[in-house]
């Protein structure tokens, strides 16, 4: 996130989400069912979770760039924090970055449903 926020212009961030999302490899297909999708997308969104050494560490995929990066996005900055911190977590890192305003409402409602996912997904670990 750090790098990001060196980044003035809020659409050259956005662009820089998509960008390193790119450079994703897809999840296997196995992994795209409909227990890892999230609902309240209307993009088709996956994100698993597992813990690791008392840790949660999470992967994605999405069926569009701009959406795929996004999802990273939150998967990266929940990954590595205890199940604890990520559910006692009120934070929204895409706020946080400025990207909102860039984004539809139906996109920021599929991003909040996706950090409800993560959250989820947290507690069933602690």
């Amino acid at each position: 996130m750090d790098d990001l926020l060196f980044i003035e212009d809020s659409q050259e961030r956005l662009s820089a989400v998509v960008d390193k999302a790119k450079r994703l490899p897809p999840l296997p297909a196995a992994d795209r069912t409909e227990e890892n999708r999230v609902t309240g997308c209307i993009s088709q969104v996956w994100v698993l979770g597992e813990l690791r050494d008392g840790r949660c560490y999470f992967r994605c995929d999405a069926d569009g760039p701009l959406v795929k990066g996004l999802v990273a996005f939150l998967c990266e900055f929940y990954s590595g924090a205890t199940p604890a911190e990520i559910t006692a977590s009120t934070a929204d890192p895409i706020e946080s970055l400025g990207l909102l305003r860039n984004l539809s409402p139906t996109r920021v409602n599929g991003l909040a449903a996706v950090r409800t996912r993560i959250r989820a997904l947290a507690a069933k670990m602690v």
